[in-house]
Parts: C-alpha cells; structure tokens; sequence
C-alpha cells in the first residue's frame, strides 16, 4: 500500500465492493463508527482494530501503523544493543 495512505483510505480500500452496513455489522460495531473510521474522524479502540486486522487478515501494523518502519535490535554476549 502507498505509504502516504491514511488509515481511512486504507478501510475504505479493504471494504471493497461490501457496504458500511455489512462490514459494521460484521464487527458488531455501528455503522456510523465505521463510517468515522474512514473519514479519519475517529480511531477504533485497540480491540476493534484487532477485530478490524483479523476480518481483513492483515496485522494491526499493516492497517494503522503503515508508514512506521520496524527497526530489529539485537544483543551481543556483552548486553550491548545494536539495530
């Protein structure tokens, strides 16, 4: 995905041709939460975005955080940290 997307054009994208209604009711959420969500209005609490990710079968990461890099840190014998 670009990695200038929005959190809501990225809902909006992985919606698809299924309505607000469908992907709400499917979450057990309100369709006008679902419709602030991609307006980037409002951002769902932690355990619907968890829902959200499983639904969609991408991480939490991938849908709200993609334009933050992992940065993979390591310790050598001495317990210095290097990334």
């Amino acid at each position: 995905m670009n990695q200038f997307m929005t959190v809501g054009k990225i809902l909006r994208n992985l919606r698809g041709n299924r309505t607000q209604d469908e992907i709400a009711s499917d979450l057990g959420i309100t369709k006008s939460s679902w419709a602030m969500y991609e307006r980037d209005e409002r951002i769902p609490r932690d355990e619907v975005k968890v829902k959200i990710s499983n639904y969609f079968g991408m991480t939490v990461q991938e849908i709200f955080f993609p334009n933050q890099s992992t940065i993979s840190a390591q310790q050598d014998k001495n317990g210095r940290v290097t990334v």
